[in-house]
């Protein structure tokens, strides 16, 4: 296909219902729920219509808070029919980051499961909004969330001030087909359409803007760089509220007709479990959880003869288990990719019958119609090809915006249309990217700059050790130090004597972490990024005590 798609994401589900009807689009594997690109396109539609009879109108906020249930992905499409802006909600949030969302988002409408893992959430919101208990449905006023009219609960539980979410579909039936029809004429594939909060891992949550036209067009050029077709069945443990889970995942699906299998929670037996059972073809995940994958008990058990391809991102996706998931797993057309939520979220990507070592040291080359350049960090100035700078990009895939933000718009988005991402890297001859740091990330110990990546990837050589991370402590002497934080695999042995003895001689005396802390897992955002900034803080307030 050349060029770019211009529709929404409501019409490319239509238009995969008219081409595939019976083809299957949504698999629940642990509920025995099968629908077809015809039926789930009902169900969108009945759901879009709930929303339009509950006044939602389009560019309206509506906020989804629940985790890989089927009532998210119906969300999405339905949104993505009637125009309301689909807020995503971190499963992981507590009251305080809700309270942030809700305000800063000026959600209208809020969607939420009762529990997640042991968490009420409706304790937390009943907590956060105590006006609730007495409201009238359908009008809320409340003062601390002005915007906030409709609360919808996924669940059998009636609860005050809310609605249910089978009473909303029921509602949906006085809507015409004509007024939903006329509704979707009205949506350009130049609207916001989707609204992220950036995983804060430094200040506050940024809500990214992205548009029809984002999302759907980086969702077909993914699917193509991983040969999905009509054919396939992919596996989605990850979040659906990242664009890893609605844009890699749900989107990058529907966009070429291929069966959408989410999996509810990530439970590695359980998506080992799923990919047997239902012959997927492709596998999501993040490199934790591929690791967490390789390491079940069980894993020998499983047939997985079925995986040929997906997608590894998220964090650096360490070679050692790239090279399993190829040899172990049969995803031989397994692909790496990267990017961040403001770029929809893919920049680049590597190709299904890309050699080896391209997928193992590589992100990949630019998305067809993406920009790729490397610059000075904080200028314009293209770097030449081999020498580390900042990775910028341009095209499509960038966000409109951060909401009610312009001035960290502009910080992120310069005059000429390139979004400064933060990351250094690498460029070869051929397009093909290496993300060696990012920015905030470098240590500089003595004037020498430190990359974490790097020794990170030496790190991983040592066949005792499972994952490690590389931080920067700060240093009296040096202004920073190395420290290694590391999980070892099931009954392996090793010590900080040993590790400075394997590292002593096979990299540079200064790149020898000064600090070595052994741990069983690591402080993570729910979309499974390791908060690199926690294990600073943790490192510091060992070095203290």
């Amino acid at each position: 296909m050349n060029g770019l798609m211009n529709k929404t994401v409501g019409q490319l589900l239509e238009e995969k219902a008219v081409q595939y009807p019976e083809k299957q689009a949504l698999i629940y594997s642990d509920r025995n729920l099968r629908l077809t690109y015809q039926q789930f396109n009902e169900s969108c539609n009945k759901a879009a219509k709930g929303f339009m009879k509950l006044g939602i109108n389009k560019g309206d906020h509506l906020a989804v808070w629940s985790s890989n249930i089927p009532e998210w992905v119906t969300t999405q499409f339905a949104t993505g029919k009637m125009g309301a802006v689909l807020i995503t909600v971190n499963t992981n949030y507590r009251k305080a980051e809700l309270d942030y969302l809700l305000k800063q988002s000026d959600t209208s409408t809020l969607i939420l499961m009762e529990t997640y893992r042991d968490t009420s959430y409706i304790e937390m919101l009943y907590e956060l909004v105590p006006e609730l208990a007495d409201a009238e449905k359908g009008n809320l006023k409340i003062e601390r969330f002005p915007f906030l009219k409709n609360v919808i609960v996924i669940g059998e539980n009636n609860y005050p001030g809310t609605y249910k979410w089978d009473d909303v579909i029921e509602m949906g039936k006085a809507v015409t087909d004509e007024e939903l029809e006329e509704r979707q004429k009205s949506l350009q594939s130049d609207d916001v359409i989707n609204m992220q909060y950036t995983s804060g891992t430094t200040g506050f949550p940024k809500g990214v803007m992205l548009t029809h036209s984002n999302i759907i067009n980086n969702a077909f050029q993914i699917a193509g760089c991983m040969k999905l077709t009509k054919e396939d069945k992919l596996c989605i443990p990850v979040p659906f509220f990242h664009c890893f889970g609605c844009v890699i995942g749900t989107l990058a699906s529907v966009s070429v007709g291929a069966a959408m299998v989410p999996v509810q929670e990530f439970n590695a037996a359980e998506v080992l479990k799923t990919v047997e059972k239902e012959k997927c073809t492709a596998l999501h995940g993040v490199p934790t959880m591929f690791i967490a994958e390789l390491n079940d008990p069980h894993f020998d058990t499983y047939n997985l003869s079925s995986l040929r391809t997906g997608v590894m991102a998220g964090s650096n996706c360490p070679i050692e288990v790239m090279k399993d998931v190829i040899h172990k797993m049969g995803a031989v057309e397994i692909t790496i990719c990267y990017g961040q939520t403001e770029s929809s979220p893919v920049i680049t990507q590597t190709r299904a019958n890309d050699p080896l070592e391209l997928r193992v040291e590589t992100v990949g080359r630019a998305l067809p119609m993406v920009e790729v350049k490397i610059t000075e960090p904080g200028t314009s100035k293209e770097l030449p090809i081999g020498m580390q700078g900042e990775l910028c990009t341009r095209g499509y895939h960038v966000m409109k915006g951060y909401y009610k933000n312009p001035e960290a718009t502009k910080n992120a988005i310069d005059e000429e249309g390139w979004l400064h991402t933060g990351d250094l890297a690498v460029m070869d001859e051929n397009g093909y990217c290496k993300i060696t740091g990012r920015l905030k990330d470098m240590i500089i110990r003595g004037g020498e700059n430190i990359y974490p990546r790097e020794i990170e990837e030496f790190l991983y050589t040592h066949p005792a050790i499972l994952d490690v991370q590389v931080v920067g402590v700060p240093d009296a002497v040096y202004g920073e130090e190395v420290a290694a934080w590391i999980v070892l695999k099931e009954n392996a042995n090793l010590n900080e004597e040993l590790l400075r003895s394997f590292c002593a001689g096979r990299i540079s005396r200064h790149k020898i972490p000064r600090y070595i802390e052994f741990t069983e897992s690591y402080p993570m955002t729910a979309s499974g990024k390791i908060q690199k900034y926690k294990l600073r803080e943790q490192s510091i307030e060992k070095k203290t005590h």
